[in-house]
């Protein structure tokens, strides 16, 4: 696995000092909810979406690699994946993410297997 898979892509637009939490989030084919947490802790990128009532008040974890473009203006972040990709993805979980490097990898093998 990758670590290139927890950073922002240089395209993105995202600053390091950016303060992401609230952003609205959208997939490919529409919105999915707005952004709870982030990570910049280099080499560990992430947000974490709160997907509101679309799939029952479920978080998850996308990996930094899955954000396209940061648009600070209409606070807003785009990502690669589907809405379907996301609704399927392992639920967020802080208490396992923080403790459990396992979990990491769980998700890392879930968004690097190309679903």
């Amino acid at each position: 696995m990758s670590n290139d898979m927890w950073s922002f892509v240089p395209t993105a637009g995202h600053g390091p000092d950016d303060d992401l939490t609230g952003y609205r989030v959208e997939a490919a084919d529409g919105h999915i909810g707005k952004i709870d947490k982030h990570s910049g802790e280099v080499g560990n990128q992430y947000i974490v979406v709160d997907t509101g009532v679309w799939i029952f008040g479920k978080e998850v974890l996308l990996p930094a690699s899955t954000v396209t473009a940061v648009d600070n203006d209409e606070r807003r972040v785009l990502v690669s994946l589907t809405k379907e990709q996301i609704k399927n993805a392992p639920e967020f979980d802080e208490e396992k993410h923080l403790g459990d490097p396992a979990h990491r990898d769980q998700l890392g093998g879930y968004y690097g297997s190309g679903h």
